[in-house]
């Protein structure tokens, strides 16, 4: 396993996490551990959760409880606020209230009583950016958070909530957490450029698009029962399409060519990237873990890269 800095900081998260999106939903409590316990032993440092997972809050406690035992010094954990958690108005968002409030419960339920990397899950248009940097700003100087970040941003959203902490001197997002793989690389047009002028770390979700760059889904055909894109209904049968399977019979093709699954190519394409401090893959056994860190050798070279960005891009 390779270890890179989380952003412009200097802490250490390895190259893949784990995205524990599936535990609570499509993990039970010994699924989870199992797939957690096998992660540590293959060098998985770094866990990314949110408190809406499982939904509302199972994730966060799944997660608490397979770690419990382990050496806590040694285990990044990432999670997230802002993301419904209940009905009310007053139970989402960005504000100092409500993140003063879902901290602690995210706490509680991780047993922990500090988070490496506390994450904005979603932007708060009714909320001043300035608001919610400095109630973060506060819990890093209470200990209770180490960092922070944020997740499904725009790049005007990232230049601006930098500059707010610069001009405000408030402790910076280090980190963005967005959709990125080869099948979809809209992130390039502004995100990925304000992270590289701001020095963020980026931290792409859903790497493997749903299966799509592993071989789970063949053309013609509806997608498995139990997948995500079976789950997603129409949404995911609108990702099944023939344009997409053409993008992956043609990456499939290269990786090939060059001794490698497409799988390992879905993670290369993003490790070869110097901005993207971790990829975060799902899991839901242990050995997809295994899958997805055995995966994650292949760093291309700048021929292989260009090739690839070709038969990408859309």
């Amino acid at each position: 396993m390779k270890y890179r800095n989380l952003g412009s900081t200097g802490m250490k998260v390895s190259v893949v996490g784990i995205g524990c999106n599936n535990f609570g939903r499509r993990c039970d409590q010994q699924t989870t551990s199992e797939v957690v316990d096998a992660a540590i032993d293959l060098g998985v440092n770094f866990f990314d959760t949110a408190d809406m997972y499982g939904p509302r809050g199972l994730s966060e406690e799944f997660l608490g409880n397979a770690l419990a035992k382990k050496d806590r010094a040694s285990i990044v954990i990432a999670t997230k606020f802002a993301s419904p958690m209940g009905d009310s108005e007053h139970e989402k968002g960005a504000s100092r209230r409500y993140i003063m409030s879902a901290v602690e419960k995210s706490l509680k339920r991780l047993k922990t009583d500090y988070i490496d990397l506390y994450q904005q899950h979603v932007p708060d248009p009714s909320t001043p950016i300035e608001e919610t940097l400095r109630a973060l700003d506060d819990l890093v100087s209470q200990g209770k958070v180490r960092y922070i970040g944020n997740s499904n941003f725009s790049g005007w959203q990232l230049a601006d909530a930098d500059w707010t902490a610069e001009s405000r001197n408030l402790n910076k997002f280090v980190t963005a957490q967005n959709l990125y793989s080869l099948m979809d690389r809209r992130l390039e047009q502004e995100v990925i450029p304000a992270c590289k002028r701001f020095n963020i770390g980026l931290l792409p979700y859903f790497p493997l698009a749903s299966g799509l760059l592993t071989g789970k889904y063949t053309r013609g055909k509806s997608a498995p029962e139990g997948t995500r894109l079976a789950m997603w209904g129409e949404r995911g049968q609108a990702a099944l399409s023939e344009d997409n399977f053409d993008k992956v019979e043609k990456l499939n093709e290269f990786a090939a060519g060059q001794g490698h699954s497409i799988l390992e190519l879905a993670f290369g394409w993003l490790i070869t990237k110097p901005y993207i401090s971790s990829v975060i893959a799902g899991a839901t056994s242990a050995a997809q873990v295994q899958s997805n860190v055995e995966a994650s050798g292949w760093e291309l070279t700048e021929e292989e890269m260009s090739t690839v960005n070709k038969i990408s891009k859309r």
